[in-house]
């Protein structure tokens, strides 16, 4: 599973899919605007969200979860990344949250 930056992450929102595996309490802190929230325990019953044809970038507080989900993905034939340092290194950058 490719590790990118929050640089590349930006770069591709407006064309990837970015899925946010947090928990509902770590989401209310502010989430990338226009991520999907699944919880990575609830990903499994709610796969059918995401679209097989276009490429995932999972993120999570600090990239351990979406590391493990961007491996699952890509077993399950979906095209996917994780973002190195998560949602820690994306708000330090000053980068959008909703």
């Amino acid at each position: 599973m490719p590790e990118i930056t929050i640089t590349d992450t930006d770069g591709r929102r407006a064309t990837d899919q970015i899925l946010d595996v947090r928990e509902d309490f770590e989401v209310a802190e502010g989430m990338i605007p226009g991520a999907i929230h699944i919880p990575m325990g609830e990903l499994n019953t709610r796969l059918g969200e995401l679209d097989r044809s276009r490429p995932v970038i999972v993120i999570c507080r600090s990239g351990n979860r979406s590391a493990r989900v961007a491996d699952a993905l890509t077993g399950a034939g979906y095209t996917a990344d994780t973002m190195a340092g998560g949602m820690i290194a994306w708000q330090r950058a000053g980068l959008p949250v909703s």
